[in-house]
This record gives C-alpha cells, sequence and structure tokens, in this order.
C-alpha cells in the first residue's frame, strides 16, 4: 500500500543547508559567525517566489529573519547570511512563498510594453499596495509610501510609463522588502544548529612542554633540573604577547619507567631521562595526578590563574592511554587487551611502536571505563580546564566520544574538544559529527598551490557544518620536507596559509626559531622535545633577528583586527597565471544582505555589530624563488560598494605586512620574492 500522506508544502523546499545527516545532529557554528545557508524552493507555473531564513534562538522565539537571494540562475538555488548571536541550540527553517507583488511587476511591464490590458495592470498593483498597507505590523511611514504608490498607479493624468514607475519608487522598496507580501507561505522542517562560543571555532593555539621551560643542565653532574609550572607561567606573556589565545600542554601527569623511551625514541632510557608525556601513569599517580617534578595542584592553579590574566586559555591533552605502571593496570586489567601469551598489547602505528604504552580496549568493560574516563575530565574542568585536546580519538570507539562529549556538555556547554585525529577523512569527519568541535587536519601535508587551494576550498565550502580544520603548521611529531628544506621563507609562508585562510590555527614551539632539522629517516625533530628536555633561549633568538615571533605577532594581530579572517566559510578562491601563487580573498558585511529587523516580540535584535571588511591573500607557495604573476580577481566576492570604487573601476588596497598602498582592479600584477616577503595581506581601504 502507498501512503496517501502529502509530504511536501505548497511552495516546495528542498536541499536546506547546513544540516548534517538530515538533520539528526546539529550543524557547528559560533557565536558571531556568518552562517551560509542554502535551499532548492520552486513551483508549479510561472509565478514569482521568494524564500527567507529564519533562525530560532534556544528558547524557540525567532531572532533572525533574512530575505535569501537566488544563486545558480537556472537551478531554484536561494541562498542567505544568518549570523547567530547567542550561544544554545538554534534551528533553522527555511520559508517559501509565493510573491505576488513580483509576479505582478513583470507582467505588468511586458503586457504594459505590449499595449495588453494596461489598466487592468495598473489596477491590480494598486490593489496589491492597498493589501500591504492593510498590514497592521506595518509603520505609518510605510503605508504613507504605499498610498503614495497607489495614487501613482491610478493618475490618469500621467502617462502610463509615469503610472508604473510609481511601483519603482527606493522607499517603496525599501518598504517591502523590509515587509514583502507573501502567499502560500512554506516552511520547511527545522535544522538544528548548535552555536558555540568563540574558542569552539577560533583561536590560534601555542603548544609547549612546561618542562623545558626553566629546565637547567649541570654538565659536572650530567643532570637535569625539569621546569616546573612555576617557570612556564613565565613563558606565558611572551606568548600572549604574540597574539595567542590558547596555550596547549602535552599530558602533565607522572610519567612511567616501564620501557621509558629515551633520546630520539631510542629503547634504552638512562636516568635522567624524562620520557615521553605520554606514558602516563607511575607510583605517583595516573590521570588524575600532576607530574612531582612539576609541581602541585595548587602550582597548576597558579599557572592557570597567571594565564587568564594574560587573555589565555589552557587547553590540556587528554590522552586515554597508559603506561605500563598506570594504578589502571593492576586495578582494572580488564581495561586492557591480553595477548595469547598474557601479555597486555602495547601501542603500535607500523612501523612505530610504544613500548611505553598501553592503549585501552573500551569492548572489555565500558560502562566502568567510561565512568572513570568522566570522572577524570570532570575533574580537570574543576581545575580550570575548558578545552581538552584528545590524543589519537580515532584509535578509540565513536559511541564513546558521542556519549562522553555530549554528558560533559549538558554539564559543562563551553567546554571544547580538538581531535588530534591524522587520519582517514571518514573517521575524521565522524569525529566531527560525534561532537568534537574542531580537529588537527591534512593542511600540513598540502604545500603546492593546486593541494592547498583543493583542501581550502573542501574545509570551508563542502564539510563545515561537521568538520572544523584547526591549521596547526607543526607538531612534535611532524616537522614536513617543506619545512626541512625551505629556509625562513617556508615558515613564513606556512604561518600566512594557516593564520590567513583559517580562523583557527596553532604552532608548536620552535617554530618561531626556524627549527628544521629532522631525525634521520622520520618526519619529526632530531633530538625530540617528547623523549627529552629542550630549553630554547627564544629572548636572544630575537634580539639577534632569528626569530619569527614578530612577524607571527603582526599576524595574529591581523586576526584581531579584521573580522574577515575570523570566520571559516566565507573564503574566495581567486586565480593567478602562476602555479605557485595562490589568491583568496576573505569578506565580512556589516550585516548580512538582505536581513531586516526580526518581528516584535521576537527576541534580539538581528541587525549585528561589525564593519564590513575584506582582506586579499596573495601567497608564493614557492619558498626558493619569486614568482610573478597576473592576479584575476573575482569583484563580485569583495563586497565593493560604489564608493569604494574610482571611475576606472580600481580601488586602493594597502599591504598589512609592509604598509605599500596600490590602486588594484580585476587584473594585478604581483612580484613575490620569498627573500623579502613571500605574501601580501591586503585590506580593501573603504571610505566609510
Amino acid at each position: 500500500m502507498f501512503s496517501t500522506e502529502v509530504r511536501v508544502g505548497r511552495i516546495p523546499i528542498t536541499g536546506v543547508q547546513p544540516s548534517v545527516q538530515c538533520g539528526a545532529v546539529p550543524a557547528k557554528a559560533v557565536i558571531g559567525e556568518d552562517i551560509p545557508v542554502r535551499a532548492t524552493v520552486f513551483r508549479e507555473g510561472h509565478d514569482r517566489l521568494g524564500a527567507t531564513a529564519v533562525l530560532h534562538g534556544p528558547d524557540g522565539a525567532e531572532v533572525q529573519r533574512v530575505r535569501m537571494t537566488e544563486g545558480a540562475p537556472g537551478l531554484d538555488e536561494y541562498r542567505a547570511i544568518l549570523r547567530p548571536a547567542a550561544v544554545g541550540l538554534h534551528t533553522l527553517t527555511v520559508e517559501g512563498w509565493s510573491d505576488p507583488l513580483a509576479t505582478w511587476h513583470h507582467a505588468a511591464t511586458v503586457k504594459i510594453e505590449a499595449g495588453v490590458d494596461v489598466e487592468l495592470m495598473l489596477a491590480e498593483g494598486g490593489a496589491l499596495f492597498r493589501r500591504a498597507a492593510a498590514d497592521p505590523e506595518r509603520s505609518e511611514a510605510d503605508r504613507s509610501v504605499l498610498a503614495r504608490a497607489v495614487r501613482g498607479l491610478e493618475d490618469a493624468s500621467r502617462d502610463t510609463a509615469q503610472r508604473l514607475a510609481a511601483a519603482d519608487d527606493p522607499d517603496l522598496t525599501e518598504a517591502l522588502a523590509a515587509r514583502p507580501i507573501r502567499d502560500f507561505v512554506s516552511a520547511s522542517p527545522a535544522f538544528p544548529l548548535d552555536v558555540q562560543r568563540s574558542l569552539a571555532g577560533r583561536g590560534a593555539w601555542y603548544e609547549f612542554f612546561p618542562r623545558s621551560e626553566g629546565a637547567v643542565y649541570h654538565p659536572e653532574s650530567g643532570t637535569w633540573d625539569s621546569g616546573t609550572f612555576t617557570t612556564a607561567a613565565g613563558r606565558l606573556p611572551a606568548v600572549a604577547d604574540m597574539g595567542f589565545d590558547v596555550i596547549y600542554l602535552p599530558p602533565i601527569h607522572p610519567i612511567g619507567r616501564t620501557h621509558r623511551k629515551g633520546p630520539n625514541n631510542s629503547l634504552t632510557a638512562g636516568p635522567q631521562d624524562p620520557g615521553s608525556p605520554w606514558a602516563i601513569g607511575s607510583e605517583d599517580g595516573g590521570h588524575d595526578a600532576i607530574h612531582p617534578e612539576l609541581g602541585t595542584v595548587e602550582d597548576f592553579a597558579g599557572f592557570v590563574a597567571r594565564a587568564e590574566e594574560l587573555g589565555l586559555e589552557v587547553a590540556l591533552d587528554l590522552a586515554l592511554q597508559c603506561s605500563p605502571d598506570h594504578p589502571w593496570v593492576t586495578e582494572h586489567p580488564e581495561w586492557f587487551t591480553t595477548q595469547v601469551d598474557g601479555t597486555i598489547a602495547y601501542a603500535e602505528n607500523p612501523p612505530k611502536k610504544y613500548q611505553d604504552i598501553y592503549p585501552l580496549n573500551f569492548d572489555n568493560d565500558p560502562r566502568g571505563l567510561r565512568r572513570a574516563v568522566l570522572k577524570m575530565v570532570e575533574l580537570w574542568i574543576a581545575r580550570g580546564v575548558r578545552i581538552f585536546r584528545v590524543d589519537n580519538p580515532h584509535t578509540k570507539p565513536l559511541w564513546f566520544w558521542e556519549w562522553l562529549i555530549a554528558k560533559v556538555h549538558r554539564r559543562h556547554p563551553e567546554v571544547v574538544f580538538l581531535a588530534e585525529a591524522f587520519t582517514r577523512p571518514a573517521m575524521m569527519h565522524a569525529l566531527g559529527r560525534a561532537g568534537f568541535q574542531q580537529s588537527y587536519s591534512y593542511f600540513t601535508w598540502r604545500n603546492t598551490r593546486e593541494e592547498i587551494a583543493e583542501y581550502l576550498h573542501e574545509v570551508t565550502a563542502v564539510t563545515p557544518a561537521y568538520y572544523r580544520p584547526n591549521f596547526f603548521v607543526n607538531t612534535p611529531d611532524i616537522l614536513t620536507e617543506y619545512l626541512q628544506f625551505g629556509g625562513p621563507a617556508a615558515f613564513k609562508i606556512r604561518a600566512v596559509l594557516a593564520a590567513m585562510s583559517n580562523p583557527m590555527w596553532g604552532m608548536y614551539a620552535g617554530f618561531e626559531l626556524f627549527e628544521h632539522v629532522a631525525r634521520a629517516g622520520a618526519e619529526e625533530y632530531v633530538d625530540n622535545e617528547k623523549y627529552q628536555f629542550r630549553p630554547r633561549d627564544f629572548a636572544a633568538a630575537e634580539v639577534r633577528g632569528e626569530s619569527l615571533a614578530p612577524f607571527i605577532t603582526r599576524l595574529n594581530g591581523f586576526r584581531r583586527e579584521h573580522p574577515a579572517l575570523q570566520d571559516l566559510q566565507n573564503l574566495t578562491l581567486h586565480t593567478a597565471d602562476n602555479e605557485e601563487i595562490l589568491v583568496f580573498s576573505k569578506s565580512r558585511r556589516h550585516k548580512p544582505e538582505g536581513q531586516h529587523p526580526a518581528p516584535a516580540g521576537a527576541g534580539q535584535s538581528s541587525a549585528l555589530p561589525g564593519h564590513a571588511d575584506t582582506v586579499i591573500v596573495v601567497v608564493n607557495c614557492d619558498p626558493h624563488a619569486a614568482r610573478e604573476a597576473t592576479v584575476s580577481l573575482d569583484l563580485s566576492a569583495l563586497d565593493l560598494r560604489p564608493r569604494d570604487v574610482d571611475a576606472e573601476g580600481r580601488f586602493e588596497v594597502e599591504d598589512l605586512i609592509t604598509g605599500a598602498r596600490w590602486r588594484w582592479g580585476e587584473a594585478n600584477y604581483v612580484r613575490l620574492d620569498p627573500a623579502v616577503e613571500p605574501a601580501h595581506v591586503l585590506r580593501i581601504v573603504r571610505e566609510d
């Protein structure tokens, strides 16, 4: 039997985006972000129609209403931008409606020009405007404008063209745009949109090992004094001064001694070798404890407080694995995988082996293990941690992350989870759908213009509803060949690409010192800090002019000064006739086009603050040679206004890096020498 239930409204609406799994999973957003909305809206016949994107807040009240515009001609696609102004679980709907005014205007223009039904068409227009004026929610000023239009249409003393022109009055257009005449209004299903705090989708991250900050070597005895939270706090002002938002700490827990790794991942550790922080657990405790050499719980609280004073938020590594000395190994052996010879399996990522780490097995006692992890996460939240960088989440079941993140968010909606998941796309995307707000990405290995452009399109236009990338330029594990052999220019190029293209980016300490020497046969640093102390003299390097810190500071300053750089989905790729020159722009309007105040009593105003802003980035991806190109810009993506452009169609740009100014247009010559400056970061100079 076939169902006779009607599944479409009077005006059909399909393909609403953003939506994830048809609305089963909320799409991601951060407060104040421009969210592109798309839908296919169509109807029978030739009458004109309109569409509206509507956002409802967590309490169900309507908070924004934006008139959608037609996108690709002939495909019935409508587009709009919503900008949520509060955190919480919102819902998005798209309304389709018959537009009798647009239908009349088209028919009247054609018929009157042909001399057909002239008086009838003018009379129908007058009737429509009278109907609009009768709307009880319409203002007196708008009613006056509508009455003037009626009089113009019905004024027989004028010629026909003048009478029809009364329907094109700009004041009339504005009044009807704010409150159009709508028939047969049909709404799509409601799609959830999870709007979270800014650091869930924006921010610059800096990673360092507290034990290296302030570590002291004693050559006479060959021994080390570990850095502590107190000495590491001394590095925080410099990190804040560089403009970072998040200070990320690798695991700070006790480190096991069984199979402890030595320098450069060797299998033999000396008595002074500190071991890998990811080999968690010893007689001093497990995931709930702090390594005694770093300090006490009170010392950690002091570190967190100092970071907060400087405008930094502490992110802590959540590494669900244990050293053979972890208390859980003896207390809960069922939480691990026992091999046929009776031994516990250690971690492997062939050809890498991690003999100092036992992975957890979530299938043996899932209830007990998840209770223990939740208790531990709650403990660190109580200690001031609201961001967790999760180590290797793709090696744990998806159901566990969905459960844990949802459980934490019910009590602590401000907590952010970053997935360190360098694995296949399906798993990385699934982790996003399971609740991770952000993830490490493939950006690290995208180096050519073609590779970078393809990846930028993917993460900004295809996957952002569920996958938000954090563009780390390096990690303790990852030192790419591009950085190994590209010289200082390569470091500048990668920093510009990461910081300017994405609202989230990160770097691991040493990047600003151009550290680039890899361990033989590996894509990681020689004398890796994972296995040994590595104190650095950042201040001396800066005095010698051998630090990228001033350049990093400027990039992070650009991010804070330019709203366009704070959104993910507003990136447009442009073209250049040199295969090494990458060009993209990011634009943000004062308010989304077509947005009007929500109806009376609808809650917050939709007229959001912020000035119009456009940044154009041109990068030479080749760190070894100067490159020339003609850059061709899609001017429609730059949000140019008539007063921004001169009679020749050119506008003024300022290079934020050098301060130089030029007149640019659709086609522009550039020459970028990586030995001087490998990139232009241009703001459009607007006459406001």
